[in-house]
């Protein structure tokens, strides 16, 4: 049993998390999944992903994690990395991971995309931007740089496309869209960033920021 988390319904799906783009990823799967989960928030701030019990769960230290008390041959299996977590949630519901191979694979690339590029590029940016006690020119400049790099490409890929694989929402497109919010609400950014510029990635984005689940689960630990 939980002491820092107590668990109210232990056959649901345990979610650690907190409101950041990075942990908004896998509460809106979850809602967008229909799967039954309970929502543990993780004081970042505060160093509660340090602590053994979270460390037993993520040893990397980081949210979401999730422990899902009905996993393969009906055991509970914990499983960390928000990439991999979507992965894992997509396969257990049948949903938001194409079964066609080559769509699969583009779902998969995109995430990854978002999993090695978006995420911690954004986030650098970020840091340097709004973030850090010391302004550096150059860290700014250099991730400002990236970031419209990496919304250039999704400006490309999105154009005649509703969603990143085409007309279906999927894993991607959850993985992805809190990032692209996250610089107007979370950095204030939009006009150093000039996201005007990019209006198909922004359609995209309210696309998928309006869903009625994606909406409760951007809710999900909130900040």
């Amino acid at each position: 049993m939980s002491k820092q988390w107590p668990i109210q319904y232990p056959d649901r799906i345990q979610l650690y998390s907190l409101g950041t783009p990075n942990g908004q990823k896998v509460s809106v799967a979850l809602e967008e999944m229909e799967l039954p989960y309970e929502a543990h928030k993780v004081d970042i701030m505060n160093g509660d992903q340090f602590t053994d019990e979270f460390v037993a769960i993520n040893p990397n230290s980081k949210i979401p994690a999730i422990v899902d008390p009905n996993g393969p041959k009906g055991e509970s299996l914990a499983v960390f990395e928000s990439g991999a977590i979507l992965v894992y949630l997509a396969e257990k519901s049948g949903r938001g991971l194409p079964t066609d191979l080559a769509a699969r694979s583009e779902c998969l690339q995109w995430l990854f995309f978002q999993v090695g590029g978006v995420g911690p590029m954004f986030g650098q940016f970020g840091h340097f931007y709004k973030y850090a006690k010391e302004k550096i020119p150059y860290g700014i400049e250099r991730y400002q740089k990236e970031t419209k790099r990496l919304l250039g490409v999704l400006e490309q890929r999105l154009q005649s496309r509703e969603f990143l694989v085409g007309a279906e929402y999927t894993i991607a497109d959850m993985a992805t869209f809190p990032w692209v919010g996250c610089l107007d609400w979370g950095y204030k950014a939009a006009e150093t960033l000039e996201l005007d510029t990019f209006p198909t990635v922004m359609a995209w984005y309210d696309r998928c920021a309006k869903r009625p689940a994606s909406v409760r689960g951007m809710e999900v630990t909130k900040l």
